[in-house]
């Protein structure tokens, strides 16, 4: 296989740390790497070097073997040198790189325009716009001829098989039709090279693993090469030709994909062990709980319907469920976020239960605040420090040593030990790990000393060994904090290691409450494929 880039030596340093250590391979023309590692191994920073983004290198080098054409700047793989350009005919001609050399900066601009790039978390669509022009729009931008750019963007979502959607309104998609609507927009460019960055970490299985066909199908059918980053072995697995380990920012394994997922997957271990502690008296009360809403095409929607359940102090209770059985509804109306439009949410605050249904200082007013809310989609403060996105969160104007121990108390709560909690202090959230930024943000709720707190996807991009550290710094705050938690996830595996009890919702309705692993034995085969299979005791 002919080379397509050399990296040679590579290292990158961010305010005197390594993230970077003398990083060199190479990735043949049409290969798909996949590159692996926990949380702030140095993915991320590998890939934008890759692509040209952010600053350069610190040493070493990213060389690009390409062809390309001098009369209309197309750029593909250099084993077409000599031969006709694909878009205007002219020739073909070799070159040789080097990406960072700001002697080539022209050259470096004509291969990022012919490179693709899916993130993780953003979508970049237009909202507003129906899927085939939002198809049409990246057409426009490469100035592709007016006259053929509705049958190429037809049939650039024949291929990611979204033609039953072309005329939707993108906002209204679900995430995976959304992320296929990105790849079509990114095919339509021509690239000869796409990076994916945690493509499908916020998908549900099942979602995940068509959204993987699809970008295998678009390697082979464009021959196009690809650069895929992630935390989960599943996706090095179904995209990967080749797999790398990333460790500290350095190369521990090469090759193939089942061999480096073996030596990932090798390093994970849970040795510390909890005890359930003795549970208190119901928290939470719901009673007969509805919520109803008038949709224009479906009528009257029962989102909730007739709810009842009860919450222990110092419990972890799940709630789960297939995307539209409720559970997100439900899990807004215990925070005070929407009101139901009957029944009774009852949270214990001292001796007292104060029903959140009902407005007023005295009701929802006064529950509000002891109750904590950690979405998925969280957000830190990128230009604040851990310490002032911490004290932030209260709301009050502390002494600067009175501020720094309630942060190292609230940081040591969420699983940090002192000496960490007081070396990220003073670092801003993107100088942390995903693992650390999940911990500091949930550290963000328990300043607020809430009495029970909400967990809304609490894993949804993490990798294994980040889930462990997440898992443990929730059971530590239990232990330590007396929390009570309710964690509303699709990831099986992590409730199963956490909760004490759970709740099944289909249709609005709770269907089974009881024991984790009796309700995860009664999912039904088509809960078990777009939730994740999951092993349970007989």
């Amino acid at each position: 296989m002919k080379p397509l880039i050399t990296v040679e030596n590579l290292c990158m340093d961010f305010d005197g740390k390594r993230v970077l250590d003398n990083i060199s391979f190479k990735i043949g023309e049409g290969e798909v790497l996949g590159i692996i590692g926990r949380s702030g191994s140095g993915k991320t920073v590998l890939m934008h070097l890759i692509r040209g983004v952010e600053q350069p290198p610190t040493s070493g080098s990213i060389i690009y073997h390409i062809a390309a054409c001098d009369s209309c700047e197309f750029v593909g793989f250099g084993s077409a040198a000599g031969s006709p350009c694909p878009r205007c005919s002219g020739m073909m001609t070799a070159q040789d790189v080097d990406l960072w050399d700001d002697a080539n900066s022209h050259m470096k601009r004509r291969i990022m325009r012919s490179t693709a790039i899916m993130f993780q978390r953003t979508f970049a669509l237009y909202g507003n716009d129906r899927v085939i022009e939002n198809v049409i729009h990246a057409l426009d931008d490469i100035e592709y001829p007016q006259e053929k750019c509705i049958s190429r963007a037809a049939d650039l979502l024949d291929q990611v098989r979204l033609s039953h959607r072309m005329m939707h309104i993108a906002r209204d998609l679900s995430g995976g039709e959304k992320q296929r609507v990105v790849l079509a927009r990114q095919l339509a460019k021509e690239p000869f090279l796409l990076f994916a960055d945690e493509p499908t970490g916020t998908l549900d299985p099942q979602t995940a693993h068509l959204v993987h066909t699809m970008l295998t199908e678009a390697a082979n059918t464009n021959n196009m090469g690809m650069v895929v980053t992630s935390h989960f072995s599943q996706v090095i697995e179904d995209v990967a030709d080749r797999a790398m380990l990333l460790e500290d920012g350095r190369i521990v394994g090469l090759g193939s994909p089942a061999e480096i997922i073996s030596t990932f997957m090798a390093g994970l271990s849970d040795s510390e062990d909890y005890e359930t502690p003795e549970l208190g008296d119901n928290i939470l009360v719901a009673r007969d709980v509805y919520k109803r809403y008038i949709s224009v095409d479906r009528g009257v929607v029962k989102a909730v319907n007739g709810v009842t359940f009860d919450v222990a102090a110092r419990e972890i209770f799940g709630i789960i469920g297939k995307s539209g059985a409720g559970k997100t509804t439900l899990s807004r109306i215990i925070a005070g976020i929407i009101e139901p439009t009957s029944g009774e949410m009852n949270i214990r605050i001292g001796d007292d239960l104060v029903d959140m249904t009902k407005p007023g200082i005295e009701n929802r007013g006064r529950a509000k605040g002891y109750i904590g809310l950690l979405h998925q989609e969280y957000d830190l403060y990128p230009h604040r420090t851990v310490l002032d996105n911490l004290t932030d969160a209260i709301g009050l104007e502390f002494p600067k040593e009175l501020a720094m121990r309630k942060a190292i108390l609230t940081l040591r709560m969420a699983g940090f030990t002192d000496v960490k909690s007081r070396e990220i202090l003073e670092r801003y959230p993107g100088q942390l790990s995903e693992g650390e930024r999940h911990r500091v943000a949930l550290a963000q709720v328990l300043i607020r000393e809430p009495r029970l707190i909400i967990l809304d996807e609490p894993t949804g991009t993490m990798d294994p060994l980040t889930k462990i550290d997440v898992k443990h710094s929730i059971l530590h705050a239990r232990d330590e904090m007396d929390e009570t938690f309710i964690v509303v996830s699709h990831d099986m595996d992590f409730v199963k290691d956490i909760c004490d009890r759970l709740a099944l919702m289909r249709g609005g309705k709770i269907i089974e409450i009881g024991k984790t692993e009796d309700v995860l034995s009664i999912l039904s085969e088509d809960e078990r494929e777009i939730m994740g299979k999951v092993d349970v005791k007989e």
